[in-house]
């Protein structure tokens, strides 16, 4: 009797905890903008758990452009007039496979962005200038130090990033994102190329027992590179 009294307690336990962790991450899903959650162009060739999604880009000669975008950790964050926001990380590397540097310049405004489906509510991004290496993916933050000082120093400020990727070598950097306190995900996003210029999505999703529906979702034309002619490969 004992026994079975044990497993009772330890199956009550599960049922409460996966119950919470849905709660934590459910939304109101808007009729007309409903889809699954797909890996938009996954490629061969790197294994690791905490990428989302890989875009490969080829030039003229075949050499390849390759980026990963990684899915999120998240967590509060007060800043320091006392508000609240629902803190995500991310990170994105690229890896460069030609035979020309790649030049690198990425920025975001001051201003938040509204999210479509709730009106009143905002997302900002922001770049830490850290640079994420293999060994991190498992770490809290995915290793990313000094988060709060950071955010509380950056939360007002424009974000940019300027890296050179030289020929044969790789970069990673970090993406954090406020929510408004009450906005809940999961989220995803990802970086990619069209022509010489760098697009960043945005993408919130509710969760259902069945599937995942897409509530939100933007495009933000954030940067540009040096290289161009370069397709995607699908």
């Amino acid at each position: 009797m004992k026994k079975i009294a044990k497993l009772f307690v330890l199956f009550s336990m599960s049922v409460f905890l996966s119950s919470c962790v849905g709660q934590n991450q459910t939304g109101s899903p808007k009729e007309n903008i409903e889809a699954e959650i797909k890996d938009t162009v996954t490629s061969s060739g790197y294994n690791d758990p905490n990428i989302y999604t890989k875009y490969e880009y080829t030039d003229s000669i075949s050499k390849s452009l390759i980026i990963q975008n990684s899915f999120p950790k998240g967590e509060t964050y007060t800043d320091p007039n006392g508000k609240e926001y629902f803190k995500v990380i991310f990170w994105t590397r690229i890896i460069n496979e030609t035979d020309s540097p790649l030049d690198l310049k990425i920025g975001f405004p001051v201003d938040s962005y509204e999210l479509p489906s709730s009106p009143g509510k905002y997302f900002k991004i922001l770049l830490p200038s850290d640079t994420i290496t293999i060994g991190k993916g498992p770490l809290y933050n995915y290793g990313l130090i000094g988060l709060k000082s950071f955010l509380d120093d950056s939360i007002h400020k424009q974000s940019s990033l300027k890296r050179t990727i030289n020929p044969k070598e790789s970069s990673g950097f970090y993406v954090v994102i406020l929510f408004d306190n009450g906005v809940g995900g999961p989220f995803r996003t990802g970086l990619s190329i069209k022509g010489k210029n760098l697009f960043y999505r945005v993408s919130r999703y509710a969760s259902t027992p069945a599937h995942s529906l897409l509530i939100d979702e933007k495009e933000i034309n954030c940067g540009s590179i040096n290289l161009g002619n370069l397709l995607l490969k699908k």
